[in-house]
């Protein structure tokens, strides 16, 4: 039965990406090569992909289905839980509060959070939390290793990032997080305990009988690591204000995009990877890139921007693929993002 459902699936996807919205010019070598791609692999992409320079979007599609049981093609407000392209934003209010004078980026957090039971807290900052760098696993357990020596990406070093925000502000993270996205216009991003998302699409996984199954797990996560919900317009917009110096003093992004000593890994998906605060950051071929790949389970999200030429490459899917190989789970994402550097490296107009 569930073959079968992967079969209709397919065929619904299939139809629904031929029918779907987009603003792009169709003669476009991005249109062109992102159109090629959707032809290269026997699983169809299900989501949105919005490309966009500026504030003016230069191609943006909607292919498939937000629900696929019942054939549900998507809307252009559709939300998604975007993983841990939400770091960025908790990078981001933790930033404002810095520059309040509220937080310190190197005192230790016992400062912040007195009740912490280990004695990692009179060594880890803020600075290693934003930055991967404090070596925390669990809040009653040692560090693996001493503060500011090694990186190990971590979701438990943002919740203690929210629990600062909460705690120096006297808000909830809750409501620093609506604060935040109001002041971008993001009407259709939400902190997933806040409960006034309408447009949220449904997740699936690939199981081991290569049929998608509806996930409802992807809400469970830390909010302030993995579980934010937005949508690609509002995508665009953060872009807009976070990397356009509207949110933060030029000083202040300039910190948050600068390669952090130690924070560095073999990324599954990108090899050597760089970070800052919340994001990555490359600049292979003398292209800056700043952002981040998302996964939750039934969501698989890119936001990635080019601040020379102010491009936003931002894809959207409801459909998580291969989830035991993270580089196939990111086939679609990671090949448009090849696209989309190709065209900045060639010095191409969109």
């Amino acid at each position: 039965m569930r073959i079968v459902l992967l079969i209709a699936v397919s065929i619904t996807i299939i139809i629904f990406s031929f029918s779907c919205k987009g603003v792009n010019s169709e003669s476009s070598k991005v249109a062109m090569a992102i159109d090629s791609l959707m032809n290269q692999s026997d699983k169809p992409f299900n989501g949105i992909i919005l490309i966009a320079k500026e504030d003016k979007p230069v191609f943006f599609r909607m292919y498939g289905c937000s629900d696929l049981e019942n054939k549900v093609p998507f809307k252009e407000k559709d939300q998604f839980v975007i993983g841990s392209v939400s770091k960025q934003f908790t990078a981001a209010i933790v930033m404002q509060l810095y520059e309040k004078g509220l937080i310190d980026l190197h005192i230790p957090i016992r400062a912040y959070l007195p009740d912490l039971p280990m004695a990692w807290a009179d060594t880890v900052t803020t600075h290693h939390l934003l930055s991967h760098t404090h070596g925390i696993i669990a809040l009653d357990q040692p560090v693996i290793f001493s503060a500011g020596s090694q990186y190990d990406y971590s979701q438990i070093g943002y919740d203690l990032l929210a629990k600062i925000s909460e705690k120096v502000s006297g808000k909830s993270f809750n409501e620093l997080s609506a604060e935040l996205f109001k002041s971008c216009g993001m009407n259709n991003t939400f902190h997933p305990d806040r409960k006034e998302y309408r447009n949220l699409v449904k997740g699936y996984d690939e199981n081991e009988n290569k049929a998608l199954i509806y996930s409802d797990e992807s809400l469970k996560q830390y909010p302030a690591a993995g579980a934010f919900i937005s949508s690609a317009f509002d995508l665009l917009l953060w872009n807009q204000y976070f990397f356009g110096d509207r949110l933060l003093k030029p000083e202040t992004l300039a910190l948050i995009t600068e390669k952090k000593e130690k924070a560095v890994r073999d990324h599954p998906i990108f090899g050597y990877t760089e970070y800052g605060y919340g994001i990555t950051v490359a600049n292979g071929n003398n292209i800056i890139q700043w952002g981040q790949t998302g996964y939750a389970p039934g969501f698989v999200s890119m936001n990635f921007y080019f601040p020379h030429t102010k491009t936003s490459a931002i894809v959207l899917e409801n459909v998580c693929y291969s989830t035991d190989d993270i580089k196939e789970t990111f086939f679609y994402h990671n090949a448009i993002l090849d696209i989309i550097k190709e065209q900045q490296k060639n010095g191409n107009e969109f």
